[in-house]
């Protein structure tokens, strides 16, 4: 995956522990950049930034922090944060459709593929879904094979098995508070309404 400069975003980050290992955020002032992998065998690249801080008071990272903690404990079906999405047109566009997808669905590559009309372009979406910085809250995991198979992830296969086993449990009390956060954009060309209104759009449609 390519990162952003980080270091020209004056961006920080916070890690936090979850079901599924710990997490690395990273913001900006304008939203949220990216979530990586953390592990101690494998070294995030945003750390490799010396302008990169821990901020573990960052409002965008503590709002992350607790819808997050929210969809694991089983509480949270969508998720209302400002995000910075720093990508091509094409990206900006099948990471808008990932935010489309709603929670327990699942979709296939040829599938958004049509639905951005361009059907022949299966191998390039696989590829912006590939490139997603914010897995998770934009639902990469949600994209499968053809064939229903699991197909690649950035956190592995077993985690997006868990992330769409955790999304067929019932959930209890779910929250659709919206935040309090500004607007999420998308840098670039494309700019992306709240994430809470996707699924208010998914709903019209249905």
């Amino acid at each position: 995956m390519n990162h952003p400069n980080y270091d020209a975003l004056n961006a920080a980050y916070k890690i936090i522990s979850s079901p599924i290992g710990d997490l690395q955020l990273v913001a900006a002032d304008q939203g949220l950049l990216a979530i990586h992998w953390h592990n101690h065998n494998l070294k995030p690249k945003s750390l490799q930034s010396p302008k990169l801080v821990a901020n573990e008071n960052h409002p965008i990272l503590l709002e992350t922090e607790r819808q997050l903690q929210q969809y694991f404990q089983g509480n949270r079906k969508s998720f209302s944060l400002q995000l910075q999405l720093i990508g091509t047109k094409f990206q900006l566009e099948v990471w808008h459709a990932l935010l489309q997808i709603p929670f327990g669905e699942t979709r296939s590559y040829a599938q958004l593929a049509r639905q951005l009309r361009n059907p022949n372009a299966m191998r390039a979406v696989g590829a912006a879904n590939g490139r997603n910085p914010i897995p998770i809250i934009v639902p990469c995991h949600r994209v499968i094979g053809a064939s229903g198979d699991l197909v690649g992830f950035g956190g592995g296969l077993n985690i997006k098995a868990q992330l769409l086993e955790l999304e067929r449990e019932p959930t209890s009390s779910v929250s659709t508070k919206r935040s309090q956060l500004p607007l999420a954009m998308a840098a670039g060309s494309v700019v992306l309404p709240p994430l809470s209104d996707f699924a208010k759009g998914t709903r019209d449609r249905g």
